[in-house]
């Protein structure tokens, strides 16, 4: 069974972005391979991801189609939480952590572990994101395919 090139142009653009933050990191010397599983940073792997897909169903189907359609508007819902709702949980995180360090001794126990502080994205790494997806899939459709 042979792959869609869709889902290889979208997977790779996500896996992609994902490691390039990751190598970013290492190249400065902080090794966290925890990078390779988090959310929030540049560029943005979700908006990759899901700006590789819509151009990959423009390039196959059209841009006439319903499919790419609705993978437009998949992508600028999932742009939209990633520089929206999930910025503002970071926030959130925070000043709920820096809340949780001001609480007495053994008091900080009765809640849960520190909250992730970085889980959304400025618009620049959105907007990065997206064009690092777009161009991943426009080389697949001219290149590879």
């Amino acid at each position: 069974m042979e792959l869609p090139k869709i889902l290889i142009a979208s997977l790779s653009a996500g896996i992609l972005t994902q490691l390039f933050k990751f190598f970013r990191e290492v190249f400065y010397g902080r090794v966290q391979w925890s990078l390779l599983n988090s959310y929030g940073g540049m560029p943005s792997a979700h908006t990759a991801f899901v700006s590789a897909l819509t151009a990959s169903v423009c390039f196959s189907e059209g841009i006439d189609s319903p499919a790419f359609a609705i993978s437009f508007i998949l992508s600028a819902i999932i742009a939209r939480d990633a520089i929206g709702f999930r910025r503002y949980l970071g926030t959130h995180g925070r000043v709920i952590n820096m809340l949780m360090r001001e609480l007495p001794d053994g008091e900080a126990l009765k809640y849960p572990p520190q909250l992730r502080e970085r889980v959304g994205h400025t618009p620049l790494e959105a907007l990065v994101g997206m064009i690092i997806g777009i161009s991943i899939a426009t080389i697949f459709y001219l290149l590879i395919y």
